[in-house]
């Protein structure tokens, strides 16, 4: 039985160090990739590139889609935010999805809207339009009233009523900075149309102070869950999907502030509205349609664009919101799994997709496992006691140090937390992520697997506590 039992720890514990080995090995390509960017970049004066390409916008002309489920509390100041854009020429669509607050009347309320009609394509199937309402104060804003049918149906209706041959996507919840448009909307610009989906930067606006829909005074929430969340927000975005956006692997966009060409979108078909990850889902089909009809496109992400979103802070929400993306990733990943080192599909294929596969989505069972191992690994002693150590160690190099060196990246180059004492907080709040944030984070995300294998949908509300809430409500 000892001899049996030390067998499977060996085993588990080759499987588990092969495993972290490649995920570092990975992340520190990433890590580089991000460097070499960022560093490129900030060289660049974005300001005065903005006003170089001003003039050339007016011919990407480019529609606004805010879907809005139970937004009551930031609905009004995401709108103040999209109002005040620095782009020549834009329209926004507020798309009400059947929500049970007052969502729309705040809007109808606060934008002084009427009922109208508005023009649609209507090459997507979507729930039924119950009404169209245009603002007397700012003409090109508009509000959609619609049955439920989810976020991914909603942005549907949007599409058929877009008028523009762009769109950008921005959740209710979430408001943009001034100059975030110009600046995602760059790529598409300067590639003679080869860019046919952009994402932004995404930021956590909590503690923040908003007035109007503009980021007021840029500050760090007092609560430590937020603060995590914020490491964990700069380590995604600043690492993985600058080096996948290079190499032109992007399977990952965010919903939350993104940009497609609308010819593009409906050729792919739209949002899938069966899925609960509509927002990869739609990256996915993109990428696949650009490989099975040879097109010479591609999607980029794009560091500098900030959108500022609302994120859970408490444990239960926290919790439902990474099952519901895991189940999202799953569901994506198995939908697509044909594209899965098949050489059709090129890099996506043979590299981004598997990637997916083994870190991001069943990364988390090993990694659980990997936690498991080490207190046993304590329990046993001897020689199980050394490689529980050196677990801890790697554990320690993959969390905390990439945590630590996005916070230090994104302070070198970004700088969208300028405040030193900020910093500070967020780098020794890395060094506890191993203990308690990281082991929370990947059992929930585990949770998320079992429940798509058992096809368990409900979702439950993301309570918002208006974050992004406007000053004149």
């Amino acid at each position: 039985m000892e001899n049996v039992m030390e067998w499977v720890m060996k085993f588990f514990g080759v499987v588990i160090f092969t495993y972290m080995t490649i995920v570092i090995l990975a992340y520190s390509g990433m890590f580089l990739f991000a460097f070499l960017d960022l560093k490129r970049q900030r060289r660049l004066d974005r300001r005065e590139l903005d006003d170089q390409f001003i003039d050339a916008f007016y011919s990407k002309p480019v529609t606004v889609l805010v879907p809005a489920y139970n937004e009551e509390a930031g609905v009004v100041g995401s709108i103040h935010s999209l109002l005040n854009l620095n782009y020549p020429q834009t329209e926004l669509l507020v798309i009400d999805d059947g929500s049970t607050d007052r969502t729309a009347e705040v809007v109808i309320r606060q934008f002084d809207m009427v009922r109208a009609e508005k023009p649609t394509e209507s090459r997507l199937d979507t729930r039924q339009v119950r009404a169209v309402y245009r603002s007397q104060v700012h003409p090109n804003l508009w509000l959609i009233k619609k049955e439920n049918g989810g976020k991914g149906d909603a942005l549907n209706v949007g599409i058929n009523f877009a008028r523009y041959p762009y769109f950008c996507t921005i959740d209710g919840d979430s408001i943009l900075d001034g100059n975030s448009l110009l600046r995602v909307m760059k790529p598409i610009m300067t590639s003679d149309g080869k860019v046919v989906a952009a994402g932004g930067n995404v930021r956590i606006v909590n503690g923040m102070a908003v007035d109007h829909g503009v980021v007021s005074d840029i500050r760090l929430s007092g609560r430590p869950l937020v603060v995590m969340q914020v490491v964990e927000y700069l380590r995604a975005f600043l690492m993985g999907r600058i080096a996948l956006s290079r190499l032109n692997m992007v399977l990952i966009i965010s919903g939350a502030f993104s940009v497609f060409s609308k010819k593009y979108a409906f050729e792919a078909g739209g949002y899938n509205t069966e899925t609960i990850g509509e927002d990869m889902e739609m990256i996915v089909k993109i990428q696949r349609l650009i490989k099975d009809k040879n097109m010479d496109a591609r999607v980029e992400f794009v560091p500098d664009p900030v959108c500022w979103t609302e994120a859970p802070q408490s444990l239960a929400v926290l919790r439902r919101q990474r099952r519901r993306w895991h189940q999202g990733l799953l569901e994506s990943l198995w939908r697509h799994r044909g594209m899965t080192l098949n050489p059709k599909y090129g890099s996506v294929g043979m590299l981004s997709i598997p990637y997916f596969w083994l870190v991001e989505c069943l990364g988390p069972l090993i990694e659980l496992g990997g936690y498991l191992y080490v207190i046993a690994a304590f329990f046993m002693g001897g020689i199980y006691y050394e490689y529980a150590v050196l677990l801890m160690l790697l554990f320690i190099l993959y969390g905390t140090v990439f945590s630590i060196g996005s916070v230090l990246l994104e302070s070198w180059s970004l700088n969208a937390f300028p405040k030193q004492r900020d910093v500070l907080r967020m780098m020794a709040l890395s060094l506890t992520e191993v203990v308690w944030y990281k082991p929370l984070t990947l059992f929930w995300r585990v949770e998320g697997l079992v429940r798509s294998m058992f096809r368990i949908r409900s979702w439950g509300d993301m309570e918002r506590v208006g974050a992004t809430k406007g000053m004149s409500e």
